[in-house]
């Protein structure tokens, strides 16, 4: 599956922060960026193009005639006191006029400045990132296309019950409570199937340690420059939620907060590729979604999940993606879960995202795939944003490439475990991987 990234873009520094691409190949290439925007189905974007291009115009044009007034004002600071000394009163004075043209002048231009630069950035941070050849063009995620199978999927010859009837046989599980402590979209996990829960988190966390990635626990809430960094508005609006008259907000994905740690840094290219593997938890609002079901953990406002992100040289980005949903495939297949992987095509990607991978776990009960994890590259556009640099060996400054991926969302995860791990009698087998995490236990019996 490897493909080429940004085949279209230079790894240098952009003119401008904040924006998904870089203001100088917009600039250059307004029909590639146009042709994206029809990729991804966002047709009412298309005039922002030539909305920014004409800005950018004259935001530069301001900004040339500042150069020249104020390269002009000096000049002729130096002439008046050479006239003054001459004795040409009369002459240094019409001089001293022109210096006050200008200064009226460069006033006005300073304040058309920042109000250019202004409108440019909220239009450029609307303008979605340019995606990757290899994605495939499609309207949404019903067009995805399936990639590879991992595993059987196997429909038993009993009934699998619905997730929660199978936890409530555990007596694992009160969502009676939780609506009536936090409303719908909560739960309260109890016994086994919360311990489960919890070894599921950490086998993820021992699980990436060993392929290398350095464990960290993030902050569980961000700064606004944070967020509008990592994400989209839309993304930003549908999912986060503000702490009331704080600049804080909850963390949707602890991604948001890993790939902010490198916020304004010079990362010394030694020290590349960045990999890390952190535990949160992560709240979501779910605005858009299809309601919150009262009875299942599939959509929720609160979950726990454990993640890797990766900030590498741009070259390394296409392997790194490879590696990074692979992880995740490993995982679920030494939990004896079926999975498959899908290419999320052109409508389905976030605005940011290069390319993105889903990883679907098997349901026997729905006799289908359900996903449990996404694989993202975002190529340089979050470093832009974030205003992250790598310092070249040779000194070179260039943008490194971001991407994240889930491990794993117990939620979801143990939706997929239980399913497929349960027995005619009801009981759970518990997998040889999951069983020292789980004190031993080859299987849970149910209480009911």
């Amino acid at each position: 599956m490897a493909y080429n990234v940004f085949q279209y873009f230079s790894v240098a520094v952009a003119e401008t922060e904040y924006i998904m691409i870089d203001i100088k190949f917009l600039r250059e290439n307004p029909e590639v960026v146009k042709q994206n925007i029809r990729n991804k189905f966002q047709d009412s974007k298309l005039p922002l193009v030539d909305e920014v291009i004409e800005l950018d115009k004259k935001s530069r044009e301001f900004k040339q005639e500042a150069d020249s007034l104020r390269a002009e004002k000096n000049k002729i600071a130096k002439s008046i006191g050479a006239l003054m000394a001459q004795g040409k009163k009369d002459e240094a004075e019409a001089e001293k006029k022109k210096v006050a043209e200008f200064s009226e002048r460069l006033a006005e231009l300073e304040k058309l400045e920042p109000e250019y630069a202004e409108k440019i950035k909220t239009i450029m941070m609307t303008i979605p990132n340019i995606i990757d050849p290899s994605v495939p063009i499609g309207k949404d995620d019903s067009e995805n296309v399936e990639i590879e199978r991992f595993g059987e999927p196997v429909v038993p010859d009993f009934e699998i019950p619905y997730h929660t009837d199978i936890m409530e046989r555990f007596d694992g599980i009160d969502l009676d409570s939780a609506r009536r402590v936090a409303g719908n979209g909560f739960y309260y996990l109890m016994g086994d199937i919360a311990r489960l829960h919890s070894s599921v988190i950490a086998y993820a966390r021992d699980f990436m340690i060993g392929r290398g990635f350095r464990y960290c626990v993030p902050p569980f809430m961000i700064r606004a420059d944070v967020v509008t960094g990592v994400m989209s508005f839309a993304e930003m609006d549908a999912m986060m939620y503000k702490i009331e008259g704080e600049d804080l907000y909850l963390i949707g994905t602890s991604e948001h907060s890993m790939i902010g740690k490198f916020i304004d840094q010079m990362i010394p290219e030694k020290t590349l590729p960045q990999t890390l593997t952190s535990y949160s938890p992560c709240f979501r609002k779910e605005k858009g979604a299809h309601g919150i079901e009262e009875r299942g953990v599939y959509r929720i406002h609160q979950f726990e999940k454990q993640e890797m992100i990766v900030v590498c040289k741009p070259e390394e980005s296409p392997m790194w993606f490879d590696k990074l949903w692979q992880n995740t495939v490993d995982l679920f297949r030494s939990l004896d879960i079926p999975v498959r992987t899908l290419e999320c095509c052109s409508g389905d990607l976030a605005d940011l995202k290069v390319k993105s991978l889903d990883v679907e776990a098997w349901s026997p009960r729905q006799k289908k795939y359900f996903e449990v994890g996404s694989c993202s590259n975002l190529g340089d556009a979050q470093a832009r944003r974030l205003r992250m640099r790598v310092q070249g060996e040779n000194g070179e400054k260039y943008l490194p490439h971001t991407l994240n991926n889930t491990v794993v969302a117990p939620p979801r995860m143990l939706i997929a475990f239980l399913e497929n791990n349960l027995q005619a009698d009801g009981s759970v087998l518990i997998p040889k991987a999951l069983q020292p995490y789980m004190g031993g236990q080859t299987k849970l019996v149910p209480t009911k």
